[in-house]
């Protein structure tokens, strides 16, 4: 099955057509751009300010478009009020009322649309039993827990059937593992209700766990938009690459080959090389992004065609896997992970040790920009 935003006759749910969002002289969102699909689960990334809420804001009806169109089901709804569109909008700080039941702050949006009681009444249910909260229904929202409260917001979101949920940093307010937990579950729900959502978020490890696809925002642009893997993987970028996980940027000076690029680095240092179908001209500038876990730690100087030997400054244990900072001879530093996979009794390595780095010619992306 083909994906469809994949799928060149697919249509989109959401259609954002040359958007742009100026506050006074600021521009928050500039001339963009997207398309998202039906059922898909939509992730909006970037640092503070890049233009992720404001996008979604539009979307939700709260702001208006300097310029541009935003399309729901192929009809323009840039004129229509926010209680006027099927989109239904969940927000950081769950805005719950305080002396409603859960049962209660459930149904309060279907009592407004005056939904008869025996419909209502199985509705909520069908929303307690989806966000496993049968048990706090007569509960206020100061008796429950935050993630409990946060699956209570969501229930009252999707009550109404939306074409569409956006979310806004929906779990900013959960410690990490709580958080953790709480995204599988939002993924879960997601798939058995077939509703869109749209997610804003900085936390990239949430995006890429949840997201069928990310969007990465700068400045108020799209820099990429893709699957989560492809991201990681490929990253179009520096700033992409920068923004997702940890990365070792290698700049230098490409020199084109049959199979990629071999990379003039640093006085003293040995070539670098890289697989890609880029092309590259002689002497261009050049970045090699290269992740932590791809590079190799070794004692004795490897079998390698890219190798680099240094000292080891720093050491981060974090319990699965522990990250190297070795500082070459030229004053760069690179950062090689290894998974530890057995009790520590003893590190293979430690400061100030001298070691190998190594990695294959593919473990390298190479970046024009």
């Amino acid at each position: 099955m083909v994906d469809p935003w994949n799928d060149p006759d697919a249509k989109p749910l959401i259609s954002f057509q040359n958007v742009t969002k100026s506050f006074g002289s600021f521009l928050a969102v500039d001339n963009l751009s997207l398309d998202i699909f039906e059922k898909e689960f939509f992730a909006l990334l970037g640092p503070s300010g890049c233009g992720k809420t404001t996008l979604l804001r539009m979307l939700a009806g709260f702001e208006a478009p300097t310029s541009g169109s935003i399309l729901l089901a192929n009809r323009d709804i840039t004129p229509i009020p926010p209680n006027k569109r099927t989109v239904n909008m969940m927000f950081q700080s769950y805005a719950l009322f305080p002396h409603l039941s859960v049962y209660d702050n459930i149904a309060f949006g279907l009592r407004r649309q005056k939904m008869p009681k025996a419909q209502l009444a199985s509705r909520v249910d069908e929303m307690l039993t989806l966000t496993r909260l049968e048990r706090f229904a007569n509960r206020r929202p100061h008796q429950i827990s935050g993630g409990q409260r946060q699956r209570v917001a969501l229930a009252r979101s999707l009550a109404k059937a939306p074409k569409l949920l956006l979310l806004d940093e929906p779990m900013g307010a959960l410690d990490k593992k709580l958080r953790q937990e709480t995204q599988f579950e939002l993924v879960d729900i997601q798939e058995k209700t077939g509703t869109t959502f749209v997610i804003v978020t900085h936390d990239q490890e949430e995006a890429m766990t949840v997201a069928t696809r990310v969007g990465v925002m700068n400045e108020g642009q799209l820099v990429q938009v893709e699957a989560p893997d492809v991201i990681y993987e490929n990253p179009n970028s520096t700033y992409v690459a920068s923004f997702l996980g940890q990365i070792n940027l290698i700049e230098g000076r490409a020199t084109p080959t049959a199979s990629g690029i071999d990379l003039v680095w640093a006085e003293g240092q040995p070539r670098l090389h890289c697989k890609t179908d880029v092309v590259f001209s002689s002497g261009q500038r050049c970045h090699l992004a290269i992740r932590p876990e791809k590079i190799m730690i070794h004692a004795e100087e490897p079998e390698s065609r890219n190798k680099v030997c240094g000292t080891v400054l720093d050491i981060a244990y974090l319990g699965n896997i522990s990250t190297y900072h070795v500082e070459l001879i030229s004053g760069h530093v690179i950062k090689a992970q290894t998974t530890n996979d057995r009790r520590i009794s003893r590190r293979s390595f430690t400061w100030d040790d001298s070691v190998w780095l190594s990695w294959t010619d593919t473990a390298a992306v190479a970046l024009a920009n």
